[in-house]
């Protein structure tokens, strides 16, 4: 549904931090993408060293930058807003993530009120559970539009 041009257009994230390639389904409340880890990835020369494992707080981070998608891609959200993470619960690391893995995502909001809100993301790779968790957000203008103010 959403390549990596139209990502770019919703998220701030860049190289080496963008941890999202596509976005395969997209409504107000759900969202699926994917993450397609290589061992070309830069964390892999240091973690680890012959036993490559993506770490797991970029696990989260994807699963963040996908749900992100969500609500960065709903009507009236501009390219000066940020989402910025408030919380993450009851997370959980059930496999590691190894280069060659397809991370698919499924996230869906729970609660948004104002700018504040709670998704839940689950990722899956070749189906099996590889991590879940709860993220918190607010959505807020950027820094580089406070400034000019």
């Amino acid at each position: 549904m959403f390549d990596i041009h139209e990502i770019m257009k919703h998220l701030p994230h860049r190289y080496p931090f963008l941890l999202v390639d596509r976005i395969l389904e997209l409504s107000e409340n759900h969202v699926v993408g994917i993450k397609n880890v290589t061992i070309n990835e830069p964390f892999f020369q240091g973690h680890f060293p012959g036993e490559p494992v993506m770490p797991g707080v970029l696990v989260l981070e994807s699963m963040g930058q996908v749900a992100g998608m969500m609500i960065a891609s709903r009507p009236g959200t501009g390219e000066d807003q940020l989402l910025i993470l408030t919380s993450m619960e009851d997370v959980k690391f059930r496999r590691p993530v190894r280069p060659g893995d397809q991370l698919v995502t499924k996230a869906e909001m729970l609660r948004l009120r104002g700018r504040m809100g709670k998704v839940k993301a689950v990722a899956r790779v070749d189906g099996e559970l590889a991590a879940e968790g709860v993220f918190g957000f607010l959505v807020t203008r950027s820094l580089r539009e406070e400034e000019k103010e």
